[in-house]
């Protein structure tokens, strides 16, 4: 079922999430949903947030994106409880957008490298390192489960350029080709 995507101005995108426990109800069920929410609304992530819900998984499909980066073709995952471990090397600047900040892309600087401890769908652990566009997409959903958008880091002076594209969305004055919720509208 494609589920609405919550945008800026929404308290949900704001909490920091709570852990999943292996006997979540409708888990398999939720993590169909984002799925399907996620590839309407043409995303490459997803967080739980995102759609209303403040637990700590996200989503990755990243294969649209293969054309740039070999690597992607089979980058699809589910990502529960993850905690970044360590993230190193020289931060390096990267065009991003947010479905939860429609109409919205700014460069935001990153850590190229992570270690990432997380589990699966299946409750399945994992530790594992990743790099270039992984990591970077895997570190922007993880801050949605911290509260986090990716507009937070950007300079002040960028920021004040955006207050009133940020405003719009807060007020519900923007299009959108997939659903989304507003905050009190």
């Amino acid at each position: 079922m494609i589920r609405p995507v919550v945008v800026y101005g929404n308290p949900s995108l704001r909490k920091k999430s709570e852990l999943v426990q292996n006997n979540y109800e409708g888990l398999q069920t939720l993590i169909a949903d984002m799925f399907e929410t996620m590839y309407n609304a043409e995303g490459v992530g997803l967080a739980a947030p995102q759609i209303g819900v403040n637990i700590n998984l996200f989503i990755i499909d990243a294969r649209e994106m293969d054309e740039n980066d070999p690597t992607l073709v089979d980058f699809k995952k589910v990502f529960i409880n993850p905690e970044i471990v360590e993230e190193w090397g020289d931060e390096w600047t990267f065009n991003e957008g947010c479905l939860s900040l429609p109409n919205i892309r700014e460069d935001v600087k990153r850590r190229p490298n992570i270690k990432l401890r997380y589990v699966d769908e299946n409750f399945n652990q994992f530790e594992e390192s990743f790099d270039g566009i992984k990591a970077r997409i895997i570190q922007h959903e993880y801050d949605h489960l911290n509260g986090v958008l990716f507009v937070d880091k950007l300079a002040m002076l960028k920021k004040r350029m955006i207050k009133n594209k940020l405003g719009a969305i807060e007020k519900g004055q923007v299009e959108t080709e997939y659903r989304v919720k507003f905050y009190n509208h």
